[in-house]
């Protein structure tokens, strides 16, 4: 019994001694010199040129077929190195087919090889060695299937060391025992991808050439792939289980890292920039207008607003819009580098499409902001925490940072595109500090959307906004309101269509420009004004207001749901005071066909005072308790005072300086 158990374990403890030997023997050739590039790129490459070298029904030339590999290549960085990747190939596979071909020890060509590689990319010889498949393999079909199935493993076994490679391990305390017994299986992982690769290049060589067309040879040379297809699988399968073990600790830990150092301020922004994009590059992001590259050192001390979205970011309109509040708004010049915007772009589903992928490219190139410049890279770890914990379901969000890596605000897209670049530093605390300022007014509800707008909103003109897009009931109240017009009564008339407009829209504008009033606002700028409508309805639901209690949040619901209305609705106000009233419908329509009553109060009640009047609008006729300090100014209305908060009376009280 005891001499069957030695002869089961012999095989398996020579086999491990000879695994431990090979691996020092490897290690001690491992010498690089600091050149780097992107193991994913060149095997993406590696495997477009075998797509075209077995696709193809026409022979490819060894000079179209180095050009091609060229061609693959040449988008690929290689840092460290002034030498372009598609000639540092090249040289590569001149050398092994000169040094490593014949008939010698298959293990000493290998680590001849290996030689050669370091300090060079141990992937580059794959695209050398691939590269010249035939493409006429009818009559070897058996062997060509062998060692097609033998590349297929060679890729996967690469595969499993990029992903390896790619991994965060350095910045986590990990498992050193898995880490260790990882490495051991790549060093002979890479070892039996090199020896593969030597048998490949020794059978595409003979069919390349021809020179065994025995039926008895090519089995054997089948059974030979084969043997090497079976061994490189068993590898494979190993390398999978540990790399996946490897992953799985690393995303838990990154994870747990993250949620960390997001929850705690740290001395500045670095850790936590360099953890979520700086673990496999040291240049992560890039400079959309000029397309430099940066590092994480940029955001150093500023306010960081992570702008996350699908890679088609936003509709246009909205993105202009944003773009608008941002990059061109006023205050931006005041706050120039307090803060940046970094767009994360994140795919929809786990592999990137081509679409996205050129949607990217086309964004990336033309935002005023910051971008992740490899946005495929991202760690899965990363990309779940964005997903689980900033609560990113496809939909825009901006995440804002602050100097010291805090989140502040989860998102404050709504909030900038409400105030722009006057709601810096962009946490929820300021937004709450901005809320507490505004009221339901005009300037909250068209502001910078027209200059011509803000100018008659500053200048104190009374102004009608409506809406609608049944164009009978546009034509039937812009006549009513010509006749009111032309009795003495001073307003400017704003078209704003309905939210999400349609070409009928278009159609109304183009109406009213021919036949009623000109239109103030394009159909983008319509589009502009529902965007903020929105925003600010948004805004107030995420501070937790309810529209019982919170007027503003009430107003511009009940403007939101007008969509589906057949009749229309107008708000009447001013710049100051600042008091707005909303009408609609049948109400409308009954307002102003009493203004021979009303008409006559407008000039001491004011339009809104006049129409709330007339309408019986004020809540109560008691006063109320708000305190508000009216500035004398020339011409201003006397009398009658509503409350911005509770639309009550204000009882008058006259204070002397």
């Amino acid at each position: 019994m005891n001499s069957l158990l030695a002869q089961h374990l012999r095989p398996h403890s020579i086999s491990s001694m000879q695994d431990d030997v090979l691996i020092k023997e490897l290690f001690l050739s491992h010498d690089p010199d600091g050149r780097r590039l992107d193991s994913e790129q060149v095997l993406r490459a590696m495997e477009n040129i075998m797509c075209y070298a077995t696709a193809s029904e026409v022979p490819v030339s060894d000079e179209h077929g180095d050009a091609f590999a060229m061609n693959n290549a040449s988008n690929i960085e290689v840092v460290g190195s002034q030498e372009p990747l598609g000639h540092t190939v090249c040289k590569i596979a001149r050398e092994i087919l000169c040094k490593c071909s014949g008939e010698g020890d298959l293990h000493t060509r290998t680590m001849i090889v290996f030689d050669l590689l370091y300090p060079r990319n141990l992937l580059a010889v794959s695209v050398a060695m691939l590269k010249q498949l035939p493409c006429n393999v009818s009559m070897l079909k058996p062997r060509f299937k062998a060692l097609s199935l033998l590349v297929k493993e060679m890729v996967e076994v690469t595969k499993c060391i990029i992903e390896f490679e790619g991994l965060p391990i350095a910045h986590l305390m990990m498992d050193k025992e898995m880490i260790s017994t990882t490495k051991s299986h790549i060093f002979i992982a890479a070892y039996w991808v090199i020896r593969s690769s030597l048998n490949c290049s020794s059978h595409i060589n003979d069919l390349i050439a021809m020179k065994s067309e025995n039926p008895n040879s090519n089995a054997i040379a089948a059974w030979e792939l084969s043997s090497f297809v079976s061994r490189l699988s068993s590898i494979c399968s190993h390398l999978r289980r540990q790399v996946d073990a490897c992953r799985q600790q690393t995303e838990t830990k990154l994870h747990q890292k993250l949620v960390d150092l997001l929850k705690e301020s740290q001395i500045d922004n670095q850790e936590v920039l360099h953890v979520l994009f700086a673990l496999k590059n040291d240049f992560p992001l890039k400079d959309c207008s000029t397309q430099a590259k940066l590092g994480v050192s940029e955001l150093k001390d500023k306010v960081v607003i992570l702008l996350v979205s699908k890679p088609e970011l936003l509709p246009l309109e909205k993105l202009f819009l944003l773009v608008h509040r941002t990059y061109d708004h006023p205050h931006n010049k005041n706050l120039e580098g307090s803060y940046k915007i970094v767009w994360v772009p994140i795919s929809s589903s786990e592999t990137w499409t081509d679409v996205e992928e050129r949607n990217f490219q086309l964004f990336s190139c033309s935002l005023p902001w910051y971008s992740v410049r490899q946005p495929q890279l991202l760690n899965s770890a990363v990309v779940n925490l964005i997903k689980q914990e900033w609560n990113f379901k496809e939909e825009p969000i901006m995440v804002v940072l602050d100097s010291r890596g805090m989140v502040t605000n989860s998102n404050a897209l709504d909030m900038v595109l409400i105030w722009g670049a006057r709601g810096y530093p962009f946490s929820v605390t300021r937004e709450i500090e901005l809320w507490q300022e505004e009221d339901w007014t005009l300037p909250l509800m068209i502001d910078e959307i027209h200059p011509l707008l803000n100018k008659w909103v500053q200048e104190g003109r009374n102004i009608c906004l409506y809406g609608s897009e049944n164009k009978d009931w546009i034509i039937e109240f812009n006549a009513k309101m010509m006749e009111i017009r032309r009795l003495g009564l001073q307003v400017d008339m704003v078209f704003v269509g309905v939210k999400n407009p349609s070409e009928q829209v278009r159609n109304v504008l183009a109406t009213i420009n021919q036949e009623m009033h000109t239109t103030l606002l394009s159909f983008t700028e319509i589009q502009f004004f529902w965007y903020r409508l929105e925003s600010i309805r948004k805004s107030k639901l995420r501070l937790g207001k309810v529209a019982d209690t919170d007027h503003t949040l009430r107003e511009v619901s009940a403007l939101l749901n007008t969509e589906d209305s057949d009749n229309g609705w107008a708000v009447f106000g001013k710049g100051w005071p600042p008091d707005i009233v909303r009408l609609q419908g049948m109400q409308l329509m009954e307002c102003l066909n009493l203004f021979p009553d009303w008409g006559g109060n407008v000039a001491r009640r004011g339009l809104v005072g006049a129409i709330r009047n007339a309408l019986g609008l004020a809540v109560s006729s008691e006063p109320c308790s708000h305190p508000n300090v009216l500035h004398y100014a020339e011409g201003s209305p006397e009398g009658i005072v509503v409350c911005e908060k509770c639309k009550r009376l204000l009882k008058m009280f006259v204070v002397y300086e």
